[in-house]
């Protein structure tokens, strides 16, 4: 029979049992909380922005007189040379003229409007004409034209005793259409602007080159007279062909508008060309010289122009799909980096430079590739540009796994779980 173990060793076998459980007990304790402990967040690095830009455009302006160029139906003004002062105009007054009598008398397109009959009167008013040395074109007492016919020869032409006897037809004398001219021009803002004849004979009908800008915009909105002042030639009953007196109709796309030469006015050329931008949007140009020394000086200065704030609209190529903002990292060595999910360009014109900014977030653990983690915000800056957003953005993602630790590390790393 064996002998009964010594109180010693019972007290030793207690110990180790003691010791063993306490062990189990801990482990019970500390595995769970270590394998279930939320993990830390990963640290995030992000890239420099490379604030990519466009070039910047130098506008060929003429070296005397003032000019001007903006986009259509918007307030944006590419550039301009010489002071924005009231100056004589010429029979760029012309448009004025045209634009206040469709106002009243309305055309469609397709349309030849009322019949205007001239009369003896209008012999008269040609003889005037001529007397003054302005710029003319035959009437025949006894022919009939219509409305559209007359406004054809005013412009196409330039004849200043055409643009009276539509006046006289439209309103009844000059001095009605003067009025109703004042009127018209107070209800379009254009402040700087003022006619006190329909031909722009007279150095008093003045405008200013923002307020040209505008009346050339309205000119090119009216489907009738955009395409009279982009027809180079017409043939008119008894008076056969007329010709327009725009030079520079047909160059580097021009399709309109009008001349007009005075010596207190100088070589003058509102003008308007439409322009493909590598957007593929169209954006309809409209400009202005006025004050040029003589007719060659002035379609040189016109074309000069107009290319040059052509070559200002570029493509802006703000970032590519899958361009790496940022990184995660992890304390148990996983990595990602944070990518975009898509490209982003913009239309611009001139020198436009887009900033980043980057807002991501900051409690990421792990992920999936794709998973999205945050939003990149381009801000566009200087020059212009198109689409109506000056902010533009585009989702970040994760461009790989970010995978979890294993249970070992979590066991060997307490104080990064539990603190």
């Amino acid at each position: 029979m064996p002998r009964p173990a010594s109180p010693a060793v019972y007290r030793r076998r207690r110990i180790l049992v003691g010791s063993i459980l306490g062990v189990l007990v801990i482990l019970g304790l500390y595995v769970p909380a270590v394998a279930l402990a939320p993990l830390p967040a990963a640290a995030l690095t992000v890239s420099a922005d490379p604030a990519p830009s466009t070039v910047a455009t130098t506008l060929s302006t003429p070296a005397a007189g003032r000019s001007a160029i903006s986009i259509a139906g918007t307030d944006e003004v590419l550039g301009s040379s010489g002071d924005d002062a009231s100056v004589p105009i010429a029979s760029v007054t012309k448009t004025i003229t045209a634009l206040v009598v469709l106002d009243a008398h309305p055309l469609t397109p397709g349309q030849d409007g009322p019949d205007i009959a001239i009369t003896p009167a209008d012999a008269q008013i040609l003889a005037d004409t001529i007397a003054v040395e302005g710029s003319w074109a035959p009437v025949f007492p006894g022919q009939t034209l219509s409305e559209r016919q007359v406004l054809e020869v005013m412009l196409l032409e330039s004849a200043n005793n055409y643009s009276v006897t539509l006046v006289n037809w439209a309103f009844g004398s000059v001095s009605s259409y003067l009025d109703a001219a004042d009127a018209w021009l107070t209800a379009q803002g254009l402040s700087s602007t003022a006619v006190v004849d329909s031909s722009g004979l007279d150095p008093g009908s003045r405008s200013s080159t923002s307020d040209l800008l505008h009346i050339g915009a309205l000119v090119m909105a009216d489907p009738v007279l955009a395409q009279i002042v982009g027809t180079a030639t017409d043939v008119l009953p008894q008076i056969g062909e007329i010709q327009n007196t725009n030079r520079a109709l047909g160059q580097l796309g021009v399709n309109g508008i009008k001349t007009g030469t005075t010596d207190e006015a100088g070589r003058c050329l509102l003008f308007s060309a439409p322009y493909t931008a590598p957007d593929g949007e169209t954006r309809d140009l409209i400009g202005v010289v006025l004050g040029a020394p003589d007719e060659d000086t002035l379609y040189a200065s016109v074309l000069a122009l107009l290319s040059s704030a052509e070559a200002g609209f570029q493509q802006l190529d703000i970032v590519d799909q899958g361009s790496v903002v940022g990184t995660y990292t992890t304390e148990w060595g996983a990595s990602s980096d944070v990518v975009t999910s898509e490209g982003l360009s913009a239309s611009v014109w001139s020198q436009v430079t887009a900033t980043r900014s980057a807002e991501l977030d900051q409690d990421v653990t792990t992920g999936s590739a794709g998973e999205t983690v945050g939003t990149a915000r381009y801000t566009l800056d200087g020059g212009l540009s198109f689409g109506g957003d000056e902010e533009l953005t585009v989702p970040l993602q994760l461009a790989g796994d970010l995978d979890g630790p294993d249970l070992w590390w979590r066991l060997t790393h307490p104080a990064a779980l539990v603190g």
